[in-house]
């Protein structure tokens, strides 16, 4: 029932962002006061259907116009404060395609450690440095995310869009094609080592409203926690790891529970003691 649930959040994230129906009857952007708002995720202004703005793209128009903006930086603060990376867990459809992908059958692999590190080299460099250099949308220009739901859609029903097809276009196609690849082996390659909102909200994970309580007393450590995770982490061992989403799959050991940063539970129930990382099984928290 759980993992229903967050298909249809998932589902929800997709769509109520980009409502605007009449952008592919009329091959025409919305361009109406509600795209001045940034949603919690990654969403192409460029879409047909967009109704809302990224707050990556945001942060981006303003760095390379030398400025900053305030307001998506205060927006993206608020939502990080309260729930850290719990957007990407439960309502980012980018990530439920990576979950879905990884679904198939085939070669599986395990993303090194290291490249959770790239994520924030993306969001200084291709978000702010690079921009702010160049005054050009780099990241906007390169996001698997826009590209799906931006530029195919537009190269799909435009005819002169079409025409303007250049080599960055086949650029961006390939990247798209790398991220939809390598998701059938890895778990969300993009959300864990390229994706700069992700990085953002992972600065809050320790610090965040909610957050994950993790009970030593009732842990066997048999890491299913790990096999069931859309990151391929161990919450036991970090509840408050920066890739962890909170999409709260784990929850379903008992030994896990959503709590919040006073470690009581919000929804009831019996309230955990104050996670401690790398207790061992059978020890109390102090």
């Amino acid at each position: 029932m759980r993992y229903l649930k967050r298909r249809i959040f998932q589902g929800l994230g997709a769509v109520l962002p980009n409502a605007w129906i009449p952008g592919f009857l009329s091959a025409s952007l919305y361009q109406g006061p509600m795209k001045g708002v940034c949603t919690p995720l990654l969403n192409c202004y460029a879409c047909p259907s967009a109704l809302l703005s990224c707050p990556i793209g945001s942060l981006q128009h303003f760095a390379a116009a030398g400025n900053i903006s305030w307001y998506a930086v205060g927006t993206l603060s608020v939502i990080g404060a309260s729930v850290g990376r719990m957007t990407c867990g439960t309502l980012c459809p980018f990530g439920a395609l990576q979950d879905l992908l990884y679904k198939f059958r085939g070669w599986k692999a395990s993303l090194p450690h290291w490249t959770r590190y790239l994520r924030y080299a993306v969001l200084v460099g291709l978000v702010f440095v690079i921009p702010f250099l160049t005054r050009e949308n780099w990241f906007s220009k390169l996001c698997p995310v826009g590209t799906l739901m931006g530029g195919l859609p537009w190269v799909t029903m435009n005819a002169g869009v079409r025409s303007m097809v250049r080599s960055m276009f086949w650029v961006k196609i390939a990247i798209l094609l790398f991220f939809v690849t390598t998701s059938t082996m890895a778990k969300r390659p993009f959300c864990r080592a390229v994706c700069p909102l992700g990085a953002i909200f992972s600065l809050f994970n320790k610090s965040s409203f909610l957050q994950l309580a993790w009970d030593p007393d009732t842990c066997t450590k048999c890491g299913k926690c790990q096999q069931i995770c859309p990151v391929d982490i161990r919450p036991d061992r970090n509840p408050t790891d920066p890739d962890c989403l909170r999409c709260l799959d784990c929850t379903l050991c008992p030994s896990l529970k959503l709590t919040t940063v006073f470690h009581r539970q919000p929804f009831g129930g019996t309230a955990f003691p104050a996670p401690v990382v790398g207790s061992a099984p059978g020890a109390s928290a102090r």
